[in-house]
């Protein structure tokens, strides 16, 4: 292990990362907060701000991915389609088995410029969480309370509200719901048999309403759908620890861009669409785990530097007080405030490995171990 290496695996560079980040965070909930009285003069540009203010947030954790770690994002995608990447509204379709897979989902939004812009499908309690949460508040984050007659109201209004939004999106949505595990892999393809499905290996059963009501209140708004599928190289599993680690991985990434006028506008018939891509996404599934590739020809989106430049901007920018503080409490000579000071940074330390250790796999939510078909 060099240097470098055992500078980034130590928990003093962790609870520094995790510093910046979440003070940087705050600050810019705050500006956020502040330039409420914009959205009443202008509302375009207020969205245009609260881009450029969540891509501050945002970005830090991709940095963390592709400089802090060096993971390789490689790309397997139609050449013709290539072009379009960044220069339209989309739906983009992610397969959701991995622990960083929702990190590999924004590094392909940086890559392509929507990074800032890109919007998901949350939980309605993640609102209420500073920093991220706060942030897609802001953002005008679609949220939803997995409850279909409450969320088909409140999800579609939130879904309309886009369709004039001034600058090019992205909407990630994992379609399957949750985290795969093998017990809701077990129970959703007990589900599949009863329904009369094909059983799918690497995949749990798409939810088809939520993507219908998607893909209805968008149209018209978003050009297409990037169907994603995410695997790693030599069977790696990734982890947020391990990004922290230093550790690099090697991300390989099919997209397959769809019209949106493709997709049938019947409720039952885009379920049955949906079924279909996602029999298509095991094979691709299949065909990595054999050959170590996806189909088509491969290429690698260069890394832009702007998240490194945020990161070291909000950086030198919070460090240099934290630094002054520290001086001032251990060159007090008190015993008592030093001993509260380690205190203070113990309980930090902690907490920090308690908030990773809730990204990890077995420590996933719960939803999809007792699903039940009429959820669909």
């Amino acid at each position: 292990m060099g240097l470098l290496q055992l500078l980034k695996s130590q928990i003093l560079s962790h609870l520094i990362i995790c510093y910046v980040f979440v003070f940087s965070g705050l600050i810019i909930n705050l500006l956020q907060f502040c330039l409420l009285p914009l959205w009443l003069l202008s509302k375009p540009l207020a969205r245009r701000v609260n881009c450029r203010l969540a891509y501050c947030i945002a970005s830090q954790m991709v940095a963390a991915l592709e400089w802090w770690s060096g993971t390789e994002c490689n790309l397997y995608t139609d050449p013709q389609s290539y072009p379009l990447y960044g220069n339209e509204n989309a739906i983009v379709l992610l397969n959701h088995r991995y622990e960083i897979d929702f990190l590999c989902g924004w590094t392909f939004c940086e890559r392509f410029g929507v990074l800032g812009s890109s919007k998901v499908l949350a939980k309605k309690d993640l609102a209420y969480v500073p920093v991220i949460g706060w942030m897609w508040y802001f953002l005008e984050i679609v949220f939803c309370k997995r409850h279909w007659e409450e969320d088909k109201v409140t999800v579609a209004r939130s879904l309309q509200n886009l369709r004039d939004y001034p600058v090019n999106f992205w909407f990630l949505l994992f379609c399957e719901g949750t985290r795969f595990t093998q017990k809701k892999h077990e129970v959703s393809m007990q589900v599949a048999e009863s329904k009369g499905l094909p059983k799918l290996k690497h995949h749990l059963l798409p939810r088809t309403k939520g993507f219908w009501l998607t893909v209805q209140n968008l149209r018209g708004t978003v050009a297409a759908v990037y169907d994603s599928t995410l695997n790693f190289r030599d069977k790696e599993a990734p982890t947020l620890r391990g990004i922290l680690n230093g550790k690099k991985y090697h991300a390989d990434l099919y997209v397959r861009r769809i019209p949106l006028e493709s997709i049938p506008e019947d409720e039952a018939e885009c379920a049955a669409w949906l079924h279909k891509l996602y029999q298509e996404k095991d094979g691709f599934q299949d065909q990595y785990i054999q050959t170590g590739r996806f189909p088509g020809p491969v290429t690698s989106p260069p890394r832009r530097p702007w998240s490194l430049i945020n990161w070291l901007f909000w950086s030198c920018l919070l460090l240099y007080p934290l630094g002054l503080v520290l001086s001032f409490l251990f060159s007090s000579g008190s015993l008592t405030t030093v001993a509260a000071s380690l205190a203070l940074c113990m309980a930090a330390s902690v907490g920090f490995g308690w908030m990773i250790g809730q990204t990890e796999i077995d420590k996933s939510s719960s939803y999809g171990n007792n699903r039940a078909p009429s959820n669909e």
